[in-house]
C-alpha cells in the first residue's frame, strides 16, 4: 500500500558510478561550485521569504521550536557557515526579543528558557561582550538543580525534559570550544534520567525487557522528539553516564529492546505497543532512531545496530519527502539529516547523494503542494529550518541536526 503521508521520491537512486555525482561533489564529497552556488543562491531567496513572513509571527514566542531563539540559532548558525558580521547582528536582533518574552515555565533549549539564554549566551561571546555572556550562563545554570530533582514532574524527554535543558549544556561547550560547563552538571543530570528510567522500568514491570523506560503524557514514545531513542543518544554520549559499566548494563539492554520494535520495513513506531508502520519523521520514526542507533554502534561495535541504521536510511529514501513540508521536525530537510548522519559515519557517497537530492527537492520549495505548518517561517516547523538544512550541506561532515545532535 503506497504510504499516504509521503510524496513519491522522484530522484533516481545512487548507481554507484562517478558520472551520477560530479555535477553535485567530488570523489573528497566536496560540493561542486556549481551546486554550491545554487544552495547559496535558495539561502538568500529563502532568508528573504522568511523574513517578510515573520512581521506576523507570534511576538510572544520566545522559544528555539516555533519562535525567536530558533531563528537567532538559525542566524548563529549562518554567522559559522559564511563568516559574515551582519547575520551576527541579526542574531543579537532575534535573541534579544527572546528574552524579552521568556516561558518562566520549561527548561529545555527548544521549547523553554534554557535555549534562548544558551543561544545568547553564544551570541555575546561572539560579539566579546563577555558581562552580558557570564550574566547568561548564571542565569542558565540556576536551572540546573530543579532540572536535576525533576521538580514540577519533570519528564526526561528532548522536547520539554531534562535531556532537552542537558542539550543546552552542551551546545555551550560546543560553541565555546571548551568545558565551560563542567562534566559533574551533565552526569548529575545523566544520573537523574538513569534514575527516572530505572523507576518506570519497575513501575511498569518492564526490567526484564528492558533496564530503562520513559513516557510523556501517558505513552511511551519511541522516537528523538518525545522518547526513548532521543533520550538513549543522549546517554551513549563519551563521559556523560559516569561508569561505562552502567552504560552497558543499563543502556545497552535498553537500546536493544527499541531495537526489537523495528517493523519489517525497517521503520520504528511512535509509541511502544502502536503497530502503525505510519510515520517517516525525526520526531517518530526512523529519521530519529537513526541517531541511537548510530551511537550504539560507535560505542558498542555491534554490526547490527549499523544494519538497522542502514535500513533507517532506506526508509527515509523511500517514504521521505513529506506532503507535511519541507521543515526539520516533520519534514524533508529533517528527515535528510539522517542521510548525512550516515555518511559521516560510513563515508558512503550514496548517502551524500541522497542528501544533496533532498536538498534539491528543497531548493524546489512551495511546488509539490505539501502542506502550511502552523509556523511556516519558524526553525523547526518552517522555512528557517530549511534553510539550516541547505548551509549545513555546504559542509557535509560537519552537518549536525540543529538543537540535537552532539
Amino acid at each position: 500500500m503506497p504510504d499516504q503521508r509521503a510524496l513519491k521520491n522522484p530522484y533516481r537512486d545512487y548507481d554507484g558510478m562517478p558520472a551520477s555525482v560530479q555535477d553535485i561533489f567530488d570523489s573528497q564529497g566536496r560540493l561542486t561550485e556549481g551546486f554550491a552556488s545554487r544552495i547559496n543562491g535558495k539561502v538568500r531567496e529563502l532568508l528573504s521569504a522568511m523574513e517578510n513572513g515573520l512581521r506576523n509571527a507570534d511576538p510572544r514566542d520566545c522559544t528555539g521550536y516555533t519562535g525567536w531563539a530558533g531563528i537567532a540559532l538559525l542566524y548563529l548558525h549562518l554567522h559559522t557557515v559564511y563568516g559574515d558580521a551582519a547575520y551576527l547582528q541579526r542574531a543579537m536582533d532575534y535573541i534579544s526579543r527572546s528574552l524579552r518574552c521568556l516561558t518562566q515555565r520549561s527548561v529545555t533549549f527548544l521549547c523553554g528558557d534554557a535555549g534562548p539564554l544558551a543561544v545568547a549566551a553564544v551570541v555575546y561571546h561572539r560579539l566579546q561582550r563577555s558581562q552580558e555572556t557570564e550574566e547568561c550562563l548564571a542565569r542558565l545554570l540556576q536551572l540546573h538543580q530543579a532540572v536535576v530533582k525533576g521538580k514540577g514532574n519533570l519528564p526526561d524527554e528532548l522536547l520539554y525534559g531534562r535531556v532537552g535543558f542537558l542539550y543546552s549544556l552542551i551546545f555551550i561547550n560546543q560553541e565555546f570550544h571548551q568545558e565551560k560547563v563542567p562534566m559533574q552538571y551533565i552526569q548529575q543530570i545523566c544520573d537523574a534520567v538513569l534514575a527516572s528510567g530505572q523507576s518506570y522500568s519497575q513501575k511498569r514491570r518492564s526490567q526484564e525487557q528492558t533496564p530503562l523506560l520513559y513516557e510523556w503524557y501517558q505513552e511511551e514514545y519511541v522516537g528523538a522528539a518525545h522518547g526513548l531513542a532521543g533520550i538513549y543518544y543522549y546517554l551513549m554520549q563519551p563521559g556523560f553516564v559516569a561508569g561505562q559499566d552502567r552504560v552497558s548494563s543499563l543502556v545497552k539492554p535498553s537500546v536493544d529492546f527499541v531495537c526489537r520494535l523495528k517493523f519489517p520495513s525497517g521503520n520504528f513506531p511512535p509509541c511502544v505497543g502502536d503497530d502503525r508502520d505510519l510515520l517517516v519523521h525525526w520526531c517518530h520514526g526512523s529519521p530519529g532512531v537513526i541517531y541511537m542507533l548510530l551511537q550504539a554502534y560507535k560505542v558498542f561495535g555491534v554490526k547490527q545496530y549499523l544494519d538497522d541504521a542502514l535500513q533507517c536510511g532506506e526508509v527515509i529514501w523511500q517514504r521521505g519527502l513529506l506532503k507535511k513540508g519541507y521543515g526539520l521536525c516533520h519534514g524533508a530537510a529533517g528527515n535528510a539529516y539522517g542521510f548525512l548522519a550516515l555518511y559521516r559515519l560510513t563515508q558512503d557517497p550514496k548517502h551524500l547523494y541522497r542528501a544533496c537530492m533532498f536538498a534539491d527537492w528543497c531548493m524546489n520549495y512551495g511546488k509539490h503542494g505539501c502542506r502550511t505548518p502552523d509556523t511556516p517561517f519558524s526553525l523547526f516547523e518552517g522555512m528557517a529550518g530549511t534553510i539550516y538544512f541547505l548551509a549545513d550541506l555546504l559542509q557535509p561532515m560537519r552537518a549536525k541536526f540543529p538543537a540535537f545532535e552532539v
